[in-house]
């Protein structure tokens, strides 16, 4: 079969499994998971069954009724009456009032919401007040703020949630990673002039990367072998297309005669990874200081200053539509584009095709995963991108070095 319409033929496998995937999947969750009726005229409040203590709550209001919705601030208090119900399946009434003090973010500000649309209203201004107790909460709209139905009675809008207390792991994770980012983020902002957050953020990111650059390095050098070895591995599926055994023996002298480790490419990575997802979380929700008060070291506690957020021509607390995406667009298109380079070479050095699934993997990879970046750039904050940037900057200086070794296997 020709490369053009073996190709095509590929990616129209992708496409209709990944349909029928999506297909099956909904008709799944629509028989095990229906959608529950919302009453037709009604105010629907809804939330997620339960929100970790430290993590900020947050309830989503649908508008069902023909005319705007007004939600008004009542800040300091939050815009809803919050009962404290033990269980979540206590009676409605009698349920405990709750009462607090203390802001740690400006209140949400008065919400319109559409006939027919759906607001989420954010909780994190009484996430230490609150809503800082293991239990169960209940979130009513005020009475006189609903809709009255046919009959001139008002319904009631109400949504249960837990806060519980963080899982064995969350608790690691935290204690070993989050905080420690954290804090050492705090720590390289006290230092800088004006506190700036961008100045700490690119510091702390070249320090980890710093500090995983052999895992990394090795873990790109085994990469590098699997990649030039593929040839040989088609090659072999071909001479034992019905010997599974056979083709596994010669596969393992393969890798034993070559030096390749398997797993060399993968369990650096892995060792990595969470280190990779605590700094991306730390930059994502650290930068209000305010509301991680849960990871702040005790000596740390009572700053009398707060990240300057202002880094070049960006506001590191809002997404950037511009610059950021477009960069980091290029710059992941460059850093997929070297991870390549050298299979790329041999091969044609050597007049060989490579194999459609692998051309077809090399060509997502390329173009795909660079693009997704990009969507990302649009809705994180810029303090997100500014990390990622760095990051990817690091990683393709790395990737040039393993490059100019010319990997021989």
């Amino acid at each position: 079969m020709p490369a053009a319409p073996k190709k095509r033929s590929n990616v129209m496998q992708f496409l209709l499994i990944f349909l029928l995937v999506y297909l099956g999947s909904q008709m799944i969750i629509s028989k095990f998971f229906p959608a529950k009726e919302a009453p037709t005229g009604a105010i629907n409040i809804s939330a997620a069954s339960s929100f970790r203590l430290g993590n900020s709550p947050s309830v989503t209001i649908t508008n069902h009724t023909a005319t705007g919705f007004l939600l008004p601030s009542h800040c300091p208090l939050p815009p809803f009456e919050v009962f404290d119900v033990g269980t979540p399946d206590a009676p409605k009434d009698p349920a405990v009032v709750v009462t607090g003090t203390g802001l740690v973010v400006a209140c949400p500000e008065t919400l319109t919401i559409a006939p027919g649309a759906a607001t989420k209203v954010d909780l994190t201004a009484w996430k230490y007040s609150y809503f800082a107790k293991a239990t169960t909460y209940e979130v009513r709209i005020p009475q006189n703020l609903l809709p009255r139905t046919g009959t001139g009675a008002a319904h009631v809008a109400t949504a249960r949630f837990a806060m519980t207390e963080p899982g064995f792991f969350t608790q690691i994770f935290r204690t070993f990673i989050t905080r420690p980012f954290l804090n050492f983020l705090i720590f390289i902002a006290s230092l800088t002039p004006g506190h700036n957050l961008g100045v700490a953020i690119i510091i702390l990111t070249l320090v980890v990367k710093l500090a995983l650059f052999w895992p990394t390095q090795r873990a790109l050098e085994s990469q590098k072998k699997m990649q030039m070895l593929q040839p040989k591995l088609e090659e072999l599926k071909k001479r034992f297309p019905d010997d599974a055994k056979n083709q596994q023996e010669e596969t393992m002298k393969l890798w034993k005669e070559h030096g390749v480790n398997p797993f060399g490419a993968c369990l650096p990575t892995l060792i990595q990874l969470p280190i990779l997802i605590g700094l991306f979380y730390v930059i994502r929700d650290g930068s209000h200081l305010e509301v991680s008060r849960h990871l702040i070291y005790s000596f740390y506690q009572n700053l009398t200053w707060s990240f300057g957020t202002q880094f070049l021509w960006w506001n590191l607390l809002k997404p950037d539509w511009i610059i950021f995406p477009v960069l980091l667009v290029a710059m992941q298109f460059v850093q997929m584009k070297m991870t390549f380079a050298i299979q790329k070479r041999k091969s044609i050095k050597e007049g060989k095709t490579p194999a459609a699934s692998q051309d077809t993997q090399q060509k997502v990879m390329q173009y795909v995963f660079p693009l997704m970046i990009g969507v990302f750039a649009f809705q994180f904050p810029a303090a997100v991108s500014l990390y990622w940037g760095v990051s990817t900057l690091f990683a393709i200086g790395q990737q040039a070095i393993v490059n100019r070794e010319h990997l021989k296997v």
